[in-house]
């Protein structure tokens, strides 16, 4: 076992909170219990890369091995959760969400319990897999400083207070739109340790913000945003989910992703409350719990994997350059997702208000 390999720090990821957080077709709404005995799954997925990557890792083999078709609604999102429970029309069945948002719909009735009548444990990694009995985790989601090196011929940002530091570097910089996150990469260019950062002091965080933001030129909410900025060298820096730096390596893109201060967040795949296709939809997350398919999505997108077992089936460069490798969880920070829970509605209030203004 190597220093990088993610099995020697399986524990601090733990401890650190991790208990839980994804074939393009039209959305299509589903209507009804007749529509349920059809052999088709509506899968809420991310989008370009990601969804590339689940094509490849899960609805291929999942169609082939069982008959069930799989189409797919972008992009991720809460409020189509509580929007389609609410209104009993559904334009999907399943999805890859947060912890803190996932805390959030469970106290609101928005997702199902697991159902264990289809869902086999032998393929859930026992520390950290199962989530409350409404989730299973399978993945580190990780965001990272990430900037252009032809556009830093003297060296690029190494930290968040670089990408503070505006003298120092003028070049053009994108933002992220989620609040936590937002919050969290000031106070860290502010000097907090990562180990320090939960509870967020909001106010120092609104604080250094307000330092930035006539230096941003533009705020993401997606990723297909965010890859688009940094591709076509409209921004030059960029918080930047991990998932989408090999796509753009690959395609040439000059991309150079900053360990240093990453936000790991474990991915939770759930099932909307309510939906007549429920037992296919906790059918497809037994599948892509399975560590051969979970290895296969790791290796296409270099996140970590929660179960151990999946290493198994992937190559050591990959491993070493995941989110969970021990190297990079020493200047990584998993944010306190309870705390986070309590107060998320108001954060995004006062976020967007001060984005606002």
């Amino acid at each position: 076992m190597t220093s990088s390999d993610p099995r020697t720090s399986r524990r601090s990821i733990l401890k650190a909170g991790m208990v839980l957080t994804g074939a393009m077709a039209a959305p299509a709404v589903i209507r009804g219990t007749a529509e349920a005995q059809e052999k088709v799954l509506y899968v809420n997925t991310w989008g370009g890369g990601w969804t590339a990557a689940e094509e490849e890792a899960y609805y291929k083999p999942f169609t082939a091995e069982t008959g069930i078709r799989i189409r797919t609604v972008v992009p991720v999102s809460f409020a189509k959760l509580k929007a389609q429970v609410q209104s009993g029309v559904y334009e999907w069945d399943c999805s890859c969400f947060n912890a803190s948002e996932l805390i959030v719909g469970d106290r609101e009735g928005l997702v199902e319990k697991i159902d264990w009548s289809v869902v086999r444990r032998e393929n859930i990694y026992p520390n950290g897999g199962i989530y409350k009995d409404i989730g299973i985790t399978t993945l580190v989601l990780n965001t990272n400083l990430a900037y252009r090196k032809d556009k830093f011929p003297n060296g690029g940002p190494t930290s968040w207070a670089d990408y503070w530091d505006a003298k120092k570097f003028p070049q053009k910089r994108a933002m992220y739109d989620r609040s936590f996150t937002t919050l969290s990469f000031a106070l860290l260019a502010d000097g907090v340790p990562t180990d320090k950062l939960y509870p967020l002091d909001i106010d120092r965080a609104f604080r250094k913000l307000d330092e930035i933001k006539p230096h941003i030129k533009a705020w993401y909410t997606q990723g297909n945003q965010m890859v688009q900025l940094i591709k076509d060298g409209e921004v030059d820096m960029i918080p930047f989910w991990g998932s989408r730096a090999p796509e753009l390596i690959k395609a040439g893109v000059p991309l150079e992703l900053v360990w240093s201060g990453v936000e790991n967040k474990p991915a939770v795949w759930c099932v909307a409350k309510g939906t007549p296709r429920a037992k296919l939809a906790w059918q497809f997350i037994d599948f892509c719990a399975r560590p051969d398919r979970l290895a296969v999505f790791c290796e296409r997108l270099s996140y970590g994997p929660i179960n151990p077992k999946a290493l198994e089936f992937m190559k050591p460069e990959t491993i070493a350059s995941m989110p969970t490798s021990a190297k990079n969880l020493a200047v990584s920070y998993f944010p306190d997702e309870e705390w986070l829970a309590d107060r998320l509605p108001a954060l995004k209030d006062r976020f967007s208000q001060w984005l606002a203004s």
